[in-house]
């Protein structure tokens, strides 16, 4: 029955609101997080679009990016009335997909994340509005020691922050971020396989390096509000309305990604 899956409310859209981000723990099930990083891990395609970040102390952390939803487990959870819906709450209209990544931060190599905005990237691609905003889901626990993600509390808003070049990676402002951490809340976001987090486009967010013995892998889909078109060509899927699966369905998909999928050239 419907009732039995995790929907965001009112109460959820007020404090993302405030704070530019949403923890909902057990969103998915332990069975719908078994079978996703399971496939995850032998999906032939996946490993072969997977590429590397480099930080600025020559730390790696792994990743495949695509754009296109069809039928694989990966869409599913992006399709997913749950996470479709949910979206649609925080963002007051209705979402589109922008992409999709697997991001796998191995065991004492993994590397870190310069402090950004997800839209500090974003508006070069083109998109005028910070309408857009992400959702991670763990496939494995995320801690302080295995490198999990660190949020500024409502630095979303600030507003647009520029970025400049650290590593292999684009930064935001140095100057700005040091100024947030004055006057906001530096938050560690633990979560456990199947927790999710909503975090909104300007929200200021970093990693450090994986120091533990195990892996820490996640999926982040990132969604884009239905009007807010880009005016520089990116996929399609970033302004189409997303063909939603109820909840109940999402097991049923169990296929691995496949060639068609758009990935990031």
């Amino acid at each position: 029955m419907k009732d039995e899956f995790i929907m965001l409310n009112e109460a959820d859209k007020k404090k993302y609101d405030e704070d530019g981000y949403l923890i909902k723990p057990q969103m998915f099930s332990q069975l719908e997080i078994d079978k996703l990083f399971e496939t995850a891990k032998t999906d032939n395609v996946i490993q072969k679009h997977t590429y590397g970040r480099e930080d600025k102390e020559g730390n790696t952390t792994k990743l495949a990016l695509w754009y296109s939803l069809n039928d694989n487990i990966y869409s599913a959870f992006a399709r997913s009335e749950r996470m479709v819906k949910g979206v649609e709450l925080l963002m007051e209209g209705q979402p589109c997909h922008f992409h999709t990544k697997l991001m796998q931060k191995e065991p004492k190599v993994g590397g870190a994340w310069e402090w950004h905005q997800d839209y500090g990237y974003w508006y070069h691609d083109g998109f005028l509005y910070p309408e857009m905003m992400s959702v991670m889901v763990a496939l494995t626990y995320a801690n302080r020691e295995n490198g999990c993600l660190q949020v500024i509390k409502g630095s979303h808003k600030i507003g647009r922050i520029e970025h400049g070049k650290s590593g292999g990676q684009k930064g935001a402002d140095l100057a700005v971020v040091e100024e947030a951490l004055k006057r906001l809340e530096l938050v560690y976001v633990e979560l456990s396989p199947g927790d999710t987090l909503f975090f909104h486009g300007n929200l200021l967010h970093r990693s450090d390096k994986n120091n533990s013995d195990g892996p820490r892998w996640s999926m982040i889909s990132t969604f884009n509000k239905l009007g807010n078109k880009p005016y520089k060509e990116q996929n399609p899927s970033c302004y189409t309305p997303i063909d939603m699966i109820q909840n109940q369905q999402l097991l049923e998909f169990g296929q691995g990604i496949s060639e068609q999928s758009s990935f990031i050239k």
